[in-house]
């Protein structure tokens, strides 16, 4: 919550940029309005991305921004309500490393991450961290690793939900080390910390958007980055794969998507807004203090990113061993 105040202090007057319930029809009746639909809860990692550039969207746009919250089954609620939304740019979903998760990781999806969705504009890459409960006897991966084993089925894990990207990522990270820690899906990146910041729960990796106001935080502990690199905003983190588990790894893009069949001019249209912002001082200036590394990029290179992560996902969740029915 800490982070979600931090933006909306520093965001312009609403009026071009307002939030909205799930229900409302304000955006369908309005083609002067767009609606950028966050598959998370509001104070997540993929709301405050949204909310810390729709009001220069909007300009940029020459429309009303409004942010539309549909959380539920690991992202795939709201997202699947773009998938059937009408393709004329006006309804798109801020999408992350968990779109491509769920084509491999639920065996039933009402709709297919690749063939329904049209890349409209890339937004930036952020990595994540490993983060645990100063109870823990650790300070490195390989210490948490030797304390899981010790005590396999006591401890837990805290995600954003079955399907995410913090629920995967762990996942993966479990499978690879051989522990056994206890998943505790609810419905945001920060409940998730909350619940290790509590107790209630020992370990979450988080990204680093949600993670840097904790940096110095007594409450919880930062010990790895799950990156092939050091991240630039947590240099003296080790990563994961130096520090205990090599050949570990997970990150994630951000980008707008929308239904299938938009056509060429309104993905250009988006494309162009979108890479006019990421030249922009203020938001640049937003997006470092988030852990975003912003990176324009066409259509046709964000489509061709969209195919190999694909793949490259599918394999983390076989690695991971994760499935839901």
């Amino acid at each position: 919550m800490m982070h979600r105040r931090n933006f909306l202090a520093t965001a312009t007057a609403a009026a071009s940029s307002l939030t909205f319930g799930a229900g409302t029809a304000f955006a369908q009746a309005n083609p002067k309005v767009a609606r950028i639909v966050v598959p998370f809860a509001a104070g997540g990692v993929q709301d405050l991305l949204a909310r810390a550039m729709s009001t220069e969207l909007g300009v940029a746009l020459g429309q009303t921004v409004i942010i539309d919250n549909r959380p539920g089954a690991g992202g795939t609620v709201g997202t699947g309500f773009v998938a059937k939304a009408a393709p004329d740019s006006n309804t798109m979903v801020l999408a992350a490393a968990s779109h491509n998760i769920a084509g491999t990781l639920y065996t039933k999806l009402a709709y297919d991450p690749q063939k329904d969705f049209a890349p409209m504009a890339h937004i930036g890459t952020a990595d994540y961290v490993l983060m645990i409960h100063p109870d823990v006897p650790a300070k490195t991966a390989a210490e948490y690793i030797r304390h899981a084993k010790a005590n396999p089925g006591k401890m837990n894990y805290a995600t954003a939900g079955v399907g995410s990207a913090t629920h995967l990522s762990m996942a993966y990270f479990n499978g690879m080390a051989g522990i056994d820690v206890v998943h505790v899906p609810l419905k945001a990146t920060g409940e998730a910390i909350n619940e290790v910041i509590s107790g209630r729960a020992q370990a979450v990796i988080a990204a680093s958007i949600g993670a840097l106001a904790f940096v110095k935080d007594s409450r919880i502990r930062i010990i790895g980055v799950t990156s092939p690199k050091r991240s630039k905003y947590l240099p003296d983190v080790p990563t994961i794969a130096e520090s205990g588990l090599p050949g570990y790894r997970f990150d994630s893009w951000f980008g707008l998507l929308g239904p299938a069949g938009t056509p060429a001019a309104d993905i250009n249209r988006v494309n162009a807004a979108m890479a006019k912002l990421l030249k922009d001082p203020v938001i640049l200036e937003r997006l470092d203090k988030q852990g975003i590394e912003p990176l324009a990029m066409s259509n046709a290179d964000f489509s061709k990113l969209l195919v190999a992560d694909y793949k490259r996902m599918a394999d983390v969740v076989k690695a991971s061993g994760a499935k839901v029915e």
